[in-house]
C-alpha cells in the first residue's frame, strides 16, 4: 500500500532534481534566517548559487549535537517563535537538551512523513494502534500518534509504562498494531505470559518499533513471541522525530522519504563522504523544514544506503538498520565493539533469554568486558555442569566474533533491569578520563 504513491515510486533523477532545487533553497533559507549557518557559509565563501549539483553538499560543514546545544533554546531557529505551533527536545540527560520547533507546515509534513511509512509497513484505515511511546517532550509519541490518525487508524494513546494495564487494553480494544521500543515490546510479552495470557492469542499483528535498534535474531524473537510482523522506523528529534524513513513488508531495509531529507554517508572518523554501499556513518539534510532547518547533520548511527529499487515497488534509497552508534562503540583492548555484534550471538542461544547487559571495567591498565545474560528459564540454573558449558558456548561464539576474550555471567529469569524505553545495554564502569 502506498500513501503517496507519486513520490514513493518517483523515477530517481527525478528525486535528485526535486532534492537539489529544495537543497539549493534551503541554503538560502538559513543564510538569511540563521545567523549560525549564516556565518559558516560566509567563512566559507559559500552561496546557494555555488550548489550546482548533489555532490556539492560536501563544500557545507557539517552541524553536531554540540551545535544545538551551544545555541539552547531557540538559537537555531529560522522563525520567530509567533510561527512556532510546537515544541520538542531531547531528554538533556548528558547536557542542556536539544529543543526543536515546528511550524504548521513541519507538523504537516511531518504527519505525512510518518503516514507512509506506516503505510509501507502495512498499517492501514480499521486497525486499531497503542502507542506505548511516552507523550511528553520526546517526538516519538506525539509523531507516530498524528501519522496513524492521518490515516484513519483508530489509536490508543496508552502512553509508556503500566505494562499490564497495556496488556488489558491489547485484550480489551483489540489492538492490531504495537508502537513501542523492541525491548518494550519483548518485556510486554513477559508480562502477559505472567498474566496467564499467551501474546500470541492477542490481536497484534504489526509491530511498528523505534527509539532503538533491534537485530534481525532479535526481530525473529519478537516476532515468534507475538506471532507479528516486526518493523523498524528511524528518526531523531534533531531532523524531525520518527519519519526520516521506516521499513515496509519486505523488511529489506528503511525507506528514506527522499523528498524530504538528503542522506549522506561519512567515514566517522575523517567525515569523508563514502560510496554507495559502504558503511559509515549517516549525515542528514533536511530540505523542507521551516522551524530549525539542519545543514549535514552528524547523527552518529552506522548504516549503509541501497540505492537499488525494492520489491515493494518504492524507489526510494533504502537505509540499511542502524548497526550501531559511533558514539556507543566501545573499544576494548584495542578492538571496536558494537553492542549489536554480542546481540546477535546470544539471540540465537538455546536457554537463553532477549535481555542482556554488558559492563566493561578496568583491571589496572587493562579493560575486561563482562556479558550478563538472563537464562530463559530457572529449569537448570541447579545444574553447575549445563550452565558451565552454556557459558563456554558463549564465551567461545563471542570470541570468534569480536576478536577478544569476553567474561560471561549467567543470571537468574526477570533480574536484569526493564525499562518503559530505550534499554540500557551498556554499563561502563572504566574510570572518566578512560577512553571508550
Amino acid at each position: 500500500m502506498f500513501w503517496n504513491k507519486e513520490i514513493e515510486t518517483m523515477p530517481d533523477e527525478k528525486i535528485k532534481e526535486l532534492q537539489l532545487n529544495r537543497l539549493q533553497q534551503t541554503v538560502e533559507y538559513v543564510f538569511k534566517n540563521v545567523p549560525f549557518y549564516k556565518k559558516q557559509l560566509v567563512d566559507r565563501d559559500l552561496k546557494a548559487e555555488d550548489i550546482q549539483k548533489l555532490e556539492d553538499t560536501e563544500k557545507i560543514p557539517f552541524t553536531t549535537k554540540e551545535d544545538l546545544r551551544k545555541n539552547y533554546p531557540y538559537g537555531l531557529f529560522a522563525q520567530p517563535m509567533d510561527n512556532i505551533v510546537r515544541i520538542h527536545s531531547s531528554s538533556g540527560t548528558t547536557g542542556k537538551p536539544v529543543v526543536v520547533g515546528y511550524t504548521e507546515q513541519d507538523l504537516e509534513n511531518w504527519t505525512s512523513c510518518v503516514s507512509r511509512l506506516i503505510a509501507a509497513a502495512g498499517g492501514k484505515k480499521g486497525d486499531v494502534a497503542q502507542v506505548a511511546f511516552g507523550y511528553g517532550m520526546f517526538t516519538g509519541g506525539f509523531g507516530l500518534h498524528y501519522g496513524l490518525e492521518n490515516m484513519g487508524i483508530s489509536v490508543i494513546p496508552a502512553s509508556s509504562g503500566n505494562s499490564e494495564r497495556q496488556i488489558m487494553m491489547m485484550e480489551d480494544f483489540g489492538t492490531t498494531i504495537l508502537i513501542s521500543t523492541p525491548s518494550y515490546a519483548l518485556f510486554l510479552s513477559e508480562v502477559a505470559e505472567d498474566m496467564g495470557i499467551d501474546p500470541r492469542d492477542l490481536d497484534v499483528e504489526l509491530g511498528l518499533f523505534g527509539g532503538e535498534g533491534h537485530t534481525e535474531e532479535m526481530r525473529h524473537e519478537i516476532e515468534q513471541r507475538w506471532d507479528m510482523m516486526v518493523t523498524e522506523n528511524y528518526g531523531l528529534s534533531e531532523v524531525v522525530g520518527p519519519g526520516v524513513s521506516g521499513e515496509c513488508s519486505a523488511q529489506q531495509g528503511l525507506h528514506i522519504n527522499e523528498d524530504h531529507f538528503y542522506p549522506e554517508i561519512v567515514d566517522p572518523d575523517t567525515g569523508e563522504t563514502l560510496p554507495p554501499g559502504e558503511r559509515g556513518e549517516l549525515v542528514l539534510t533536511t530540505l523542507t523544514k521551516e522551524g530549525i532547518p539542519v545543514l549535514r547533520y552528524r547523527t552518529r548511527d552506522i548504516t549503509y544506503l541501497k540505492p537499488e529499487p525494492c520489491s515493494c515497488g518504492r524507489t526510494t534509497r533504502r537505509m540499511h538498520k542502524v548497526m550501531g552508534r559511533a558514539d556507543d562503540m566501545l573499544i576494548v583492548k584495542g578492538v571496536n565493539v558494537f553492542p549489536s555484534q554480542i546481540e546477535s550471538v546470544l539471540v540465537e542461544m538455546e536457554h537463553i533469554g532477549p535481555h542482556y547487559q554488558i559492563v566493561v571495567h578496568r583491571d589496572g591498565y587493562m579493560d575486561d568486558l563482562e556479558v550478563r545474560v538472563e537464562m530463559a528459564s530457572s529449569d537448570i540454573l541447579d545444574q553447575y555442569r549445563a550452565l558451565k558449558e552454556i557459558e563456554e558456548k558463549i564465551r567461545k561464539k563471542l570470541r570468534s566474533v569480536l576478536n577478544i576474550d569476553v567474561e560471561v555471567k549467567l543470571v537468574e529469569p526477570r533480574t536484569l533491569d526493564r525499562t518503559t524505553g530505550k534499554a540500557d545495554r551498556v554499563i561502563d564502569l572504566r574510570d572518566e578520563t578512560g577512553e571508550k
